[in-house]
C-alpha cells in the first residue's frame, strides 16, 4: 500500500501520513490510513480511509480465498451496493485478481461511528436500529428474479450444496466439541449434537422468497453512531453476500447480538417491526405470523455459522471469546424459540 499507488485511485497527489491496523479481521485485514493530499483534486481526497486487504494469517487467507469470501466483497460493492438501500461505506475502488485471489478495497473511514462488539452484546436501542436496517437490504430486491443470474452470491440451494455444508459440519464437529463443549449447557450441547443429522431437511425445509442477503449480520460487523458523530448505523464486512431467505440475517442478528434476557423480551416486536418497514416501504406483502415462524425456524443459521467459521479462521483468544458467546447465544435461541420443531 504506497502513497503512488492511492495516487492513482484518487487522481491526485497523496501521501500516506499514518497507517494503523483496526478490527480482528478473522478472515481479511483492515487499516486504517490518513492522507494528505495536494495538488490539483486534492479537495477530494478524504482525510483518511480504510483499506481491506487479504488476512496475513495463512489458514484465514486460504479460507478467503477458497470461500470466494474476497471476490464475492469486490463484487458486492461494485455490482450489488448501489442495487440496495442499505447504509454501506462509500467504496473509492476495489479489485480482485482471480489468479491469485489477493484484494484491495478502499473505503470511506466511518469514524467516529464505533464498531459493535458481538462478546459484549448490544442495547435494545441498537437492536432496533439493526434491524429496521435490514428492510433498507431486503426489501428493494425482494424475490427479485434476476438475482438468480448472479453467479458469485452465495446460495445453499441445490443437493450439492447441501451435502457439502454436511460434509463440512461432520469433519469441523469435533473440533468444536473439543473447544466451545465447555461453555454449553447440557441442553444446548444436546441440541447441537441432534442438529448435525438434521442439517439437510433444515435446508430443504426453507421455503420462502429469495432476496439480497448479508451472510454474517453481526454487531462486529456494524458501526454505530457516537456522541462524536457518525451514521445511526453502516454495514461492513460484505464477504459472503448470498441469495436467500431474508429472515436468516434477521434471526441470526437477534440471535447473538442483544443478551438473551434482552433478546427474549423484544424479539416478536421487532420481527413485526421489519415486516411493517418492509410493507410500507418496499410493498412487500408479508404476514407477521408467517414472518415469526421463519424468524423461528431460522435460529439454526447462527448455530451453523458457530460452529463452521470457529474452526475454519485463524484462531486467537478474541475469536474464542466471540465463537463462544455466538454458540451460547444461538443455541439458547433455538431451544427458546422451539426451532427444532420447525424442521
Amino acid at each position: 500500500m504506497t502513497s503512488e499507488w492511492l495516487s492513482t485511485v484518487f487522481g491526485a497527489t497523496v501521501q500516506i501520513d499514518d497507517t494503523q491496523r483496526i478490527g480482528d479481521g478473522l478472515v481479511g485485514m483492515n487499516l486504517r490510513l490518513v492522507l494528505k493530499a495536494s495538488g490539483a483534486g486534492a479537495e477530494q481526497v478524504p482525510r483518511s480511509i480504510v483499506v481491506k486487504l487479504p488476512s496475513p494469517d495463512e489458514t484465514s487467507r486460504a479460507t478467503g480465498i477458497a470461500l470466494r469470501n474476497y471476490e464475492r466483497e469486490v463484487k458486492f460493492y461494485t455490482e450489488i451496493a448501489p442495487t440496495v438501500d442499505i447504509r454501506v461505506p462509500r467504496c473509492y475502488h476495489a479489485e480482485w485478481d482471480a489468479a491469485d485471489g489477493d484484494f484491495v478495497i478502499v473505503l470511506e473511514d466511518l469514524a467516529p461511528a464505533a464498531q459493535g462488539d458481538q462478546v459484549d452484546g448490544c442495547s435494545v436501542e441498537h437492536s432496533r436500529t439493526a434491524v429496521l436496517e435490514l428492510a433498507r437490504l431486503h426489501g428493494p430486491r425482494w424475490d427479485d428474479p434476476t438475482l438468480a443470474d448472479i453467479e458469485f452470491l452465495g446460495r445453499r440451494t441445490s443437493p450439492d450444496d447441501t451435502a457439502l455444508l454436511a460434509a463440512m459440519w461432520s469433519m469441523l464437529f469435533p473440533g468444536f466439541v473439543a473447544t466451545y463443549a465447555k461453555y454449553l449447557t447440557p441442553d444446548a450441547a444436546a441440541l447441537v449434537e441432534r442438529f448435525g443429522s438434521r442439517i439437510g431437511d433444515w435446508i430443504d425445509g426453507r421455503h420462502s422468497p429469495l432476496t439480497v442477503t448479508h451472510g454474517d449480520y453481526r454487531l462486529d460487523n456494524l458501526m454505530f453512531a457516537t456522541a462524536e458523530g457518525g451514521s445511526p448505523i453502516a454495514t461492513v464486512d460484505w464477504q459472503s453476500p448470498g441469495h436467500g431467505p431474508a429472515m436468516g440475517d434477521v434471526s441470526y442478528f437477534l440471535g447473538a447480538g442483544p443478551l438473551p434476557a434482552d433478546r427474549r423480551v423484544i424479539e416478536r416486536d421487532l420481527v413485526a417491526a421489519y415486516a411493517a418497514a418492509l410493507r410500507h416501504d418496499y410493498g412487500v406483502e408479508i404476514d407477521d405470523d408467517w414472518a415469526w415462524q421463519q424468524y423461528r425456524r431460522e435460529a439454526f443459521s447462527g448455530v451453523i455459522m458457530a460452529v463452521i467459521a470457529s474452526q475454519i479462521v485463524g484462531g486467537t483468544e478474541r475469536s474464542e471469546a466471540m465463537f463462544a458467546a455466538m454458540a451460547t447465544r444461538h443455541l439458547q435461541h433455538a431451544l427458546d424459540l422451539d426451532s427444532e420443531s420447525l424442521i
